[in-house]
């Protein structure tokens, strides 16, 4: 079986080997299936030949027997010698291919055989790089910023619990980590599904349950804001004292209790406006 103690490159071999395997294993089951049933499919027209051939034999017997100057010389004796009955044809079982037993669950097949082939670890083995977070689910974007203003929009949705906002690059990223501007995190957070907080700060209180959170920094005036994207609602603002380059912060927080989807990134809407020079 794969597992992922086993080098990349020899799961990917594995893996090629499997993919060519199975259609060709599933090709040469139909072609198997085809030849049996053409061998069965040729004795019933051997017998059907017989059988038709021993009733054109009855019937040139009973025409060579009868009286040639009756009127009715080929019903005198031709129903009384060319009597033959003949069965009502049997549908022979298996006769045909059994197109869903080879085609309609292939993908079926193919998909339970990867799992025999396959074996999860209930968890992925990361590099233990100083830049990861560990134990924490806490990322941060991949560009930083020294100076300027810049902004993000932020997906939440119904999660019931979420991080966004700003982190200096030398934050502490293994062990437990106190979310709080002191500690080079400038962060709104959700917990339990109604509890928003400004992490260091007070409990918020919102009007409505955001979908989108806005993360906007201005850097030459150390601010931090939130907003409601929706309406642009102002939520918090942190200010505070940059002194080193600080990065997009997120964190879908754990999977548990209806917190399972994850936090997009929304795209940038921009818009271009064309001046006519007359």
């Amino acid at each position: 079986m794969l597992s992922y103690m086993l080098p990349q490159d020899q799961k990917q071999k594995r893996m090629e080997d499997f993919v060519v395997e199975v259609p060709c294993g599933a090709a040469s089951e139909l072609s198997c299936a085809g030849l049996l049933k053409r061998k069965c499919l040729d004795r019933m027209l051997t017998e059907l030949h017989q059988r038709f051939s021993c009733v054109n034999s009855e019937i040139l017997k009973g025409i060579q027997a009868c009286d040639p100057n009756s009127e009715n010389f080929l019903c005198d004796t031709i129903s009384e010698r060319a009597q033959c009955t003949l069965q009502d044809p049997e549908l022979l079982s298996g006769a045909l291919i059994d197109v869903a037993k080879h085609l309609g669950n292939l993908k079926y097949r193919v998909w339970e055989k990867m799992l025999e082939m396959v074996q999860y670890s209930t968890e992925q083995k990361c590099p233990d790089n100083p830049e990861r977070f560990k134990p924490c689910v806490n990322v941060l974007g991949s560009e930083g910023f020294t100076s300027g203003k810049h902004s993000w929009e932020v997906k939440v949705g119904n999660k019931t619990a979420w991080d966004v906002g700003v982190a200096k690059e030398s934050i502490t990223r293994k062990g437990k980590i106190t979310i709080i501007p002191k500690r080079g995190f400038w962060v709104m957070m959700l917990r339990n599904g109604e509890d928003y907080r400004a992490g260091g700060g007070p409990k918020l209180t919102l009007e409505r349950k955001p979908q989108s959170i806005r993360v906007q920094l201005d850097y030459a005036r150390e601010e931090v804001s939130f907003f409601n994207s929706s309406d642009m609602s102002h939520i918090y603002t942190f200010t505070d004292t940059f002194t080193e380059r600080v990065f997009p912060y997120f964190s879908p927080c754990l999977k548990k209790d209806g917190n399972d989807a994850p936090l997009q990134i929304c795209p940038v809407k921009v818009s271009v406006t064309v001046m006519s020079s007359q």
